[in-house]
């Protein structure tokens, strides 16, 4: 993973290029107290400090120079990563104040997905000191967790299988010094019966599992994280056209984000028992493949008519959820890139939310909003449970007629989790359509901070 931390440095009074931000309300006025020399250059440059324009002044000497930028009223963490592709490696100090709320976005501005590339161009370092030292390490590692999902979601399915994913959960249990436990293949046709009939068509290279990462004290309030591992969807035999299919490679998202979730907790040694948990599966097709009719009977005894073998993310999870509440956690909550109904609501930057308390989901909502991280609240509405009935099971898995698509897969995972039990399932999109100043087109960490946020709040006293 790429090395942030040398590009966020505390300002000890080290030589630095100096950057001055201004609104554009406020530029006629700066204008108006500058030299002459500096006005003229600015007509020259057409600069009106608009978002996104950068003024360059020599100091007069002819060897030195400063850096005047344009901002939006209030672009929180993006703030700054617009202006720091444009500016060459060195080291930059932003006068009037504190430089944190626009750090993440600076770091994330250096990202690049360079893995399959023959000569990928070397990134120009760009260093930016901050008065506020003692937050550094948190924007780091935000920015290592953010890459984390951006690096999980981009690579293709061929090189990240499910033992690939398992592998990357190891890693990360081993730096942190938890505990890993995994079920695999046929292993779990008993304890995940809906996992492996959702993974058992792949290729024995590509066997389903289910990854458990344990971490913590054992007497901390119990965290629960569940992430839908499906590194890639056919569609299984309700197979998807070729425009989508083209991105299932991102099916996987939610995994990656409950992973970077979980290097977060602990990397910042948050107060829980965190018990992550990532069914891992390939949805393919092959003579043994999930047929729709097919009725499987859950971890937890339910038994799901398969309705659409394309709505299978929410039947791994299901059993995810189940194992997940049987250890009696605190709190559950799971991400998963489970429904296109949820892009058709909110577009591809707002992740849907649903949550079993409204109060908690209200305080999840403002987390979310405070770090510019947004997800909208979806109602977890009981009137549409009917529309998970089956003639000859418990339930189907995928409502018919295509209405609140979003709505019937979260109450289905409602089934799955005991009444009484504080649960937020998460619906994103793990994708960006088109780029954005430290934001490339590609795999994105949409929910991550706002859910790391939150949790600090819960569990920081």
């Amino acid at each position: 993973m790429f090395d942030y931390s040398p590009l966020l440095q505390p300002d000890l009074g080290q030589p630095a290029r100096t950057i001055q931000i201004i609104e554009k309300a406020a530029f006629d006025d700066w204008k108006a107290a500058q030299p002459a020399s500096v006005r003229s250059l600015a007509e020259a440059n057409r600069f009106s400090a608009a978002a996104g324009e950068v003024l360059i002044l020599p100091d007069g000497s002819g060897g030195e120079w400063s850096v005047v930028a344009g901002a939006a009223k209030d672009t929180g963490p993006w703030e700054l990563a617009g202006l720091c592709v444009q500016l060459p490696e060195g080291t930059y100090r932003v006068l009037g104040g504190n430089t944190l709320p626009g750090a993440l976005g600076w770091l994330l501005a250096h990202y690049r997905f360079a893995r399959y590339r023959k000569d990928g161009e070397p990134v120009p370092a760009r260093v930016l000191l901050t008065s506020d030292a003692a937050d550094i390490a948190e924007t780091v590692r935000l920015a290592e967790a953010t890459t984390l999902v951006r690096d999980l979601v981009n690579v293709p399915a061929s090189d990240l299988g499910p033992d690939a994913l398992e592998h990357e959960v190891e890693r990360q249990a081993r730096t942190f010094g938890a505990s890993l436990t995994v079920t695999r293949g046929d292993a779990l046709e008993s304890g995940f019966p809906l996992v492996h009939a959702v993974g058992r068509a792949a290729d024995r290279s590509h066997a389903p599992r289910m990854i458990e990462l344990e971490w913590g004290e054992p007497d901390a309030p119990r965290l629960a994280i569940i992430g839908k591992g499906v590194i890639f969807d056919s569609g299984g035999l309700n197979i998807k056209p070729a425009s989508g299919m083209r991105q299932m490679k991102k099916d996987m998202g939610g995994a990656a984000h409950a992973l970077a979730l979980a290097r977060l907790i602990m990397g910042a040694g948050l107060p829980v028992r965190l018990h992550l948990l990532i069914p891992a599966v390939e949805n393919a097709i092959s003579g043994n493949a999930m047929r729709p009719g097919d009725i499987v009977r859950s971890r937890k005894g339910l038994s799901v008519e398969i309705d659409n073998t394309d709505a299978e993310g929410r039947l791994i999870l299901a059993d995810a959820l189940t194992r997940a509440a049987e250890c009696e956690p605190d709190f559950m909550l799971d991400f998963a890139t489970l429904t296109g109904a949820a892009r058709v609501a909110l577009g591809p930057d707002l992740p849907a939310l649903f949550a079993n308390d409204h109060e908690l989901g209200h305080a999840f909502q403002g987390a979310a909003l405070a770090q510019h991280d947004p997800v909208w609240q979806l109602p977890l509405w009981s009137g549409y449970d009917d529309m998970l009935k089956s003639d000859i099971a418990d339930m189907v898995n995928s409502g018919e007629g295509g209405m609140a698509g979003a709505v019937t897969a979260a109450l289905f995972l409602r089934r799955f989790v005991p009444d009484g039990m504080a649960w937020m399932h998460l619906d994103t999109f793990a994708w960006r359509n088109a780029a954005k100043p430290g934001r490339p087109k590609g795999g994105e960490a949409l929910g991550l901070r706002a859910a790391w946020a939150f949790l600090k709040s819960r569990y920081r006293s």
